[in-house]
């Protein structure tokens, strides 16, 4: 899986079985019924990244089977079954392109052979650890609510909720179309909605030093809520490309 073709001499390289694909090293477990438009910057939108990611879907997944505090067994089996297919189309990391479906993590990373990160919340304690211990995260969800009292925090390794600050977009009407599956909803006017909830976090809780976004249609709305609050903003793609220059890491072409 860790070849490189550069370095070829004698070596013979060898497929997986069941690999009718090369070349991509990240690949993205989507909603099999996603029921929302997907602009550049987020996840399922490919022109977001500068490498190729391999795309697959899953049925059983829904924003209401996946946006909730209980596991679903069909969400669970699947998932595990879509890792093992981009496992085998060779990719080296795994995402989930829901930051709810960190509530499966432990049991997907039991199953598989590559390194899973279904959530932008994994970013967290590596976020904390960069900050005064008076300051805390900011998070915009997709909903609040629900995050509360998932298991996603602690599947994250948030050991501290208390270090964590968050705020559920559920309450913006453009949120809500997304969240009920109507298929489209006003990219702008989710902008607008998201810019003012950290505006008023940070209002409210100066002691915030950095935020960080939950969904993964957040992502295209990241340089307009850091010129908003000023602060450092991370996302699922900052997730995904810190991921990725792990996997392929890249030959250093200076001089001494």
């Amino acid at each position: 899986m860790y070849t490189y073709t550069s370095h070829l001499k004698d070596e013979e390289v060898h497929s997986i079985d069941g690999q009718v694909v090369a070349g991509v090293a990240i690949g993205i477990i989507l909603f099999g019924q996603a029921g929302y438009a997907m602009p550049p910057g987020s996840v399922e939108n490919a022109t977001s990244f500068k490498y190729p990611v391999l795309y697959t879907s899953i049925e059983a997944a829904s924003v209401e089977s996946v946006v909730s505090p209980d596991l679903d067994p069909a969400v669970l089996s699947q998932l595990i079954e879509a890792g093992k297919h981009l496992q085998r189309q060779g990719c080296r990391a795994i995402i989930g392109a829901c930051g709810f479906f960190g509530n499966y993590l432990p049991q997907v990373v039991n199953e598989l052979d590559v390194p899973c990160f279904f959530s932008s919340l994994m970013q967290v304690p590596l976020i904390v650890n960069s900050l005064k211990p008076e300051q805390k995260v900011g998070v915009l969800t997709a909903n609040g609510e629900v995050l509360h009292g998932a298991s996603v925090l602690k599947n994250c390794g948030i050991e501290d909720p208390s270090r964590v600050i968050i705020s559920g977009a559920e309450v913006l009407p453009e949120m809500q179309k997304i969240l009920a599956g109507e298929g489209h909803y006003n990219v702008y006017q989710l902008e607008q909605g998201l810019m003012q909830l950290a505006r008023d976090m940070v209002k409210e809780r100066p002691e915030v030093g950095a935020m960080l976004l939950e969904c993964t249609l957040f992502p295209t709305h990241a340089r307009a809520v850091q010129e908003a609050v000023r602060l450092p903003v991370y996302d699922f793609v900052t997730l995904i490309d810190w991921v990725y220059s792990a996997v392929v890491r890249r030959r250093f072409p200076g001089y001494i």
